[in-house]
C-alpha cells in the first residue's frame, strides 16, 4: 500500500469520524462504518475523566480520537505556546488552552477539513479565544522556527508515512528548552510484514506504529534529548483482532505487541553542549 494511499484513507476515515460526532455519535480509532468489530473502541476509551470532560463541548469529546492524555503530561503552565499536532476534534486543544491562560497560545493543526470544522465550532462553544485551528501537515507545520515551547499529539504520529520528517519538524518549531509531550501507540516488537497492508490496522493506530527503540532513534536523530517512554496500556490479541475486522485471526497470538506510551523528550537549550 503506498503512502499517498495511506494518507487518503486516514483522511476519509477521520473526516467520516468528524461527520459521525455531528450526527450526534461517538467516533472510534477503528471506524464508524462497520468493517471494525470492536463494539467499544479499547484504543479510545477511558481516556478523560468525568471533571475533565465536563468541562468541554460534548462534540469535542465525543470526537476524541486519542491513546492518552497528553494535556496532563505536558505539565504545562500560564503563558506558554503549545501546538497539537493533529488536533482533530479539538479536545486537547481546548484543555491545553485553559492551563496556558490568556497569556498563552494554542495552535491546533489537522488536515482534515471535517475535522477542522468541527475543532472551529467547538471553539466558539468553549469560548476559547487564546487558540488557532491551522489546516496542514504534520510533516510540514504552517509555523516558523522557535514558535512554540510544548508539542502535544494524541495517537496521531504513528498515523504518519514519514515520521522522521515529523520528528524534525517538532524539533524545528519547539524554543531551545521546549518540550515534547505526546500519546501515541508504540511496539514492543516488530508487526509481521504481512499486516502492514491492512487498511484497519493503519487508520485504527496499529501497523504505522513505531518499534519502541526506532521511535527514540528517530527522537534523537532530530535533535532530542533525555527521550523518555511510559507504558500507559498494554493490548491483547484480542483487541487487534477485533480492530482488524476480517483479519483479526491473524493478530490473536500478538498479545502485548501494542502499547499506548506517553513519549516524552526535549529541545537542547542553546547553552547545552551537543549530546
Amino acid at each position: 500500500m503506498s503512502d499517498q494511499k495511506i494518507t487518503e484513507e486516514v483522511r476519509r476515515r477521520y473526516g467520516e469520524a468528524a461527520k459521525a460526532v455531528a450526527g450526534g455519535r461517538r467516533a472510534g480509532c477503528c471506524g464508524d462504518d462497520g468493517s471494525c468489530g470492536a463494539t467499544v473502541d479499547p484504543i479510545t476509551s477511558d481516556l478523560y475523566d468525568l471533571s475533565t470532560q465536563d468541562e468541554l463541548p460534548d462534540e469535542a469529546v465525543l470526537a476524541s480520537l486519542g491513546c492518552g492524555n497528553p494535556t496532563a503530561l505536558a505539565e504545562l503552565t500560564p503563558g506558554e505556546d503549545v501546538l497539537d499536532l493533529g488536533s482533530g476534534g479539538g479536545i486537547d486543544v481546548l484543555l491545553s488552552a485553559r492551563r496556558v491562560g490568556p497569556d498563552g497560545r494554542v495552535y491546533g493543526l489537522d488536515m482534515t477539513d471535517e475535522m477542522l470544522a468541527l475543532a472551529r465550532e467547538n471553539q466558539r462553544r468553549a469560548g476559547a479565544e487564546n487558540v488557532e485551528f491551522l489546516k496542514g501537515s504534520i510533516e510540514a507545520v504552517p509555523l516558523p522556527d522557535g514558535a512554540v515551547d510544548v508539542i502535544i499529539s494524541n495517537c496521531v504520529i504513528n498515523l504518519s508515512t514519514d515520521k522522521d520528517a515529523v520528528f524534525r519538524e517538532a524539533a524545528r518549531v519547539l524554543r531551545p528548552g521546549g518540550r515534547f509531550a505526546v500519546s501515541d501507540m508504540v511496539l514492543t516488537r516488530p508487526l509481521p510484514p504481512e499486516l502492514a497492508d491492512i487498511v484497519n490496522l493503519w487508520t485504527g493506530c496499529v501497523a504505522g506504529a513505531l518499534v519502541m527503540d526506532d521511535y527514540r532513534r528517530g527522537l534523537e536523530e532530530a535533535g532530542f534529548v533525555d527521550v523518555e517512554f511510559e507504558v500507559t496500556r498494554t493490548f491483547s490479541g484480542d483487541d487487534l483482532a477485533e480492530m482488524a475486522g476480517a483479519a483479526g485471526d491473524r493478530l490473536a497470538n500478538l498479545d502485548g505487541t501494542l502499547v499506548s506510551a506517553f513519549v516524552r523528550a526535549r529541545r537542547p537549550d542553546r547553552r547545552e553542549p551537543p549530546a
